[in-house]
């Protein structure tokens, strides 16, 4: 996981090539003026998908994974709590490789609050549960960039 402000993200080239591809991708526009659904940046290697969204309490809300995409989650407006989970002891519930979306059971490991102005990158492997409500149910309206980086991080 990689935790920051959005101000700092030229800090993370680097890291993997398809990430500097998203990267360089948000240091040139501005995420108010993402449009709505998937826009393709780099074929299957980098691609955005816009959504709004209500956040919910955490025990209607189940962690996510992805084994061969990096997501950098950003909130463009609204404010959401995003846990991070532990990969021991993790069960995997179901898996879907053409989708590259899986869902799991695990414990919390740490937890921020996106909100404009920060990103998170969670590596493909690690559990995540987005859309969390901070003080009460509220609407989101965020990007995520899904990198393609199955190297990135083995669990």
């Amino acid at each position: 996981m990689i935790y920051d402000k959005l101000e700092h993200i030229a800090g993370y080239l680097g890291c993997h090539p398809n990430l500097d591809t998203a990267i360089r991708y948000i240091l040139g526009h501005d995420p108010k003026d993402f449009a709505m659904g998937r826009t393709e940046i780099d074929g299957g290697n980098v691609f955005l998908q816009v959504m709004e969204a209500n956040t919910s309490p955490a025990h209607r809300l189940q962690y996510e994974i992805h084994k061969n995409y990096m997501d950098i989650q950003i909130d463009i407006s609204g404010t959401e709590l995003l846990q991070i989970g532990d990969v021991c002891g993790m069960q995997e519930l179901r898996y879907d490789a053409d989708t590259d979306f899986g869902t799991v059971v695990c414990s919390r490991l740490s937890s921020c609050i996106l909100g404009p102005g920060n990103f998170i990158v969670c590596m493909p492997g690690e559990p995540h549960m987005p859309g969390i409500a901070v003080s009460g149910p509220a609407a989101l309206r965020k990007c995520v960039f899904k990198v393609f980086a199955p190297d990135a991080f083995d669990i």
